[in-house]
């Protein structure tokens, strides 16, 4: 066989059955193979930040890697921004850039680039075969690499020729690593810490998000007095339903040095330490208060779940156990049932309508907000959030949680403006029939801009500055938008009617779209 077949025979040993794709020339015996080896699944986008963001979607969701198909220099250029992300999240994502031919590459052909350059920022693990009988092992590791822990981008160059030549064979799984466990003198420390009765808060992210994890980290809170706080944009939380509901990290560095200060020890688990976002004049970078204690109790990589419960028993022995404290309290839901349609009122819907089990990408930047904790009380769920900040993630990463969870309902609560940065994901939903309802926030503007234009002290609040952040003229007409690649679609203006049209896209199979008109 070929080295593209017995490529893809190694990722499906290795656990690796979905590519989301957008191929060139380079590409092209990479495709044919999908004939050849059914049992991976090719899901074909319009663009390549779409593929990546769909592969980080399908990582966050199913716990194992996705493939990326990726054209050359270009191609893995246009998919930066959403690798970045993945990166950010810890996702385990298989990059397969093809290349030029080896022979090829000494003629510095119109697409010829510095692949490995590009790759690099954004991957972790990076490997060229240079030989048909090289790429198997190279295949293999790449996946293993991509699980990590902590999951990671691992980035495959794929020159043409190894890609056709024959005489390749399939290869082994090759061994991943293991996660980290939990160290006795740091367990010790933390053990101490809370016992002291000092001001403590536990700042979670990644694995120590998932609900075995707070559930723990809540009783514990409730024995020693200790605050539980989330990430600002964890990569994935599991909410609701009753389970215990973290604090959430300002996004606001202002905020969120008010919200930690008084802490004389931050225990971090799964998470870094809090930074401001963006550097401002006359406000600090450094979020933790300057005098409190940081503790890295459990990274990333580590096994979160574990080294919790060895916290919690080893604190058992002195304090005893203590019932989860700020559970989510499940609530009637209604829905608004008349009114404007403010941010406020969509975050009631979705808090009122939200279906057990759905999984909500949310990338709705500043008209989202009060979504999250309107939905603290819905049914169990999982909650996606922009972990690397780059914009333009929020439609990909819906689609690709859709295609890892085929019995799950996708929500994507998308701002106006990030919405256009990957608006052909609609087109890879509307053909992969994915059960995704897309809710655009349209405010007409870029709202965060025009916040962040006063907070960083900028002397622009002119009407030229003003201009630059503004999203009329024209208007965005995203029913014709999404109809035009084969999502059904409808705007609404008040409360009651958009309660209603995010009912009835729950109910129906299929993706469909919301432009929920905002008051400004």
């Amino acid at each position: 066989m070929n080295g593209a077949e017995a490529l893809l025979r190694t990722f499906v040993a290795s656990g690796v059955d979905t590519c989301f794709m957008n191929p060139g020339t380079s590409e092209m015996h990479f495709v044919a193979a999908l004939d050849r080896v059914p049992e991976v699944r090719g899901v074909l986008t319009l663009f390549e930040g779409v593929a990546s963001g769909a592969a980080d979607g399908f990582a966050r969701m199913a716990e194992r890697p996705a493939s990326v198909l990726l054209h050359l220099g270009p191609g893995l250029g246009n998919a930066v921004a959403n690798l970045h992300n993945a990166r950010r999240a810890a996702s385990p994502v298989v990059a397969v850039v093809g290349d030029h031919a080896t022979y090829h590459e000494r003629f510095d052909a119109p697409l010829q680039s510095d692949i490995h350059a590009l790759a690099s920022n954004v991957s972790s693990w990076v490997s060229r075969p240079g030989s048909v009988e090289e790429l198997p092992g190279a295949a293999a590791a790449a996946v293993a690499a991509a699980y990590g822990p902590p999951g990671q981008v691992a980035t495959l160059v794929l020159p043409a020729d190894v890609s056709w030549s024959e005489g390749a064979e399939p290869a082994l799984p090759a061994l991943r690593g293991a996660c980290g466990g939990v160290d006795a003198e740091t367990l010790r420390c933390a053990a101490q810490v809370l016992r002291s009765g000092e001001p403590a808060a536990f700042l979670v992210g990644g694995p120590g998000c998932r609900s075995e994890v707070l559930d723990t980290l809540g009783s514990i809170a409730s024995a020693t007095g200790a605050r539980v706080i989330c990430e600002t944009l964890p990569a994935r939380i599991e909410r609701g339903g009753g389970r215990f509901e973290p604090e959430r990290l300002a996004y606001l560095a202002e905020m969120a040095l008010a919200q930690l200060d008084g802490l004389a020890h931050l225990i971090l688990v799964g998470a870094a330490a809090p930074v401001s976002f963006f550097a401002y004049p006359s406000k600090p970078s450094w979020l933790t208060p300057p005098d409190c204690n940081v503790l890295r109790l459990a990274g990333a990589g580590d096994d979160c779940s574990f080294v919790v419960s060895s916290l919690a028993e080893t604190l058992d022995k002195t304090i005893g156990r203590a019932a989860p404290q700020s559970r989510a309290a499940l609530r009637p839901r209604q829905a608004p049932e008349s009114g404007p349609l403010t941010s406020e009122a969509v975050g009631l819907a979705v808090g009122a309508l939200l279906p057990e089990g759905a999984i909500v990408s949310d990338e709705s930047i500043t008209s989202g907000a009060h979504a999250w904790a309107a939905s603290a009380a819905a049914p169990p769920h999982d909650w996606l959030a922009l972990s690397g900040g780059a914009i333009g993630q929020g439609l990909p990463l819906a689609l690709g949680a859709a295609v890892a969870c085929p019995d799950r309902r996708v929500l994507a609560l998308e701002a106006d403006g990030s919405a256009m940065y990957t608006i052909q994901a609609l087109w890879s939903m509307a053909r992969e029939g994915a059960d995704v309802t897309v809710v655009i926030l349209s405010n007409r503007s870029y709202a965060i801009l025009n916040m962040e234009l006063k907070r960083v002290e900028a002397d622009g609040d002119g009407a030229r500055a003003r201009e630059m952040l503004d999203l009329r003229r024209p208007d965005l007409d995203f029913v014709s938008l999404a109809v035009g690649m084969g999502v059904p679609a409808r705007r609404v203006t008040d409360a009651a009617g958009f309660a209603q049209a995010l009912g009835e896209s729950f109910a129906t199979s299929g993706p469909s779209l919301i432009e929920a008109v905002i008051v400004r």
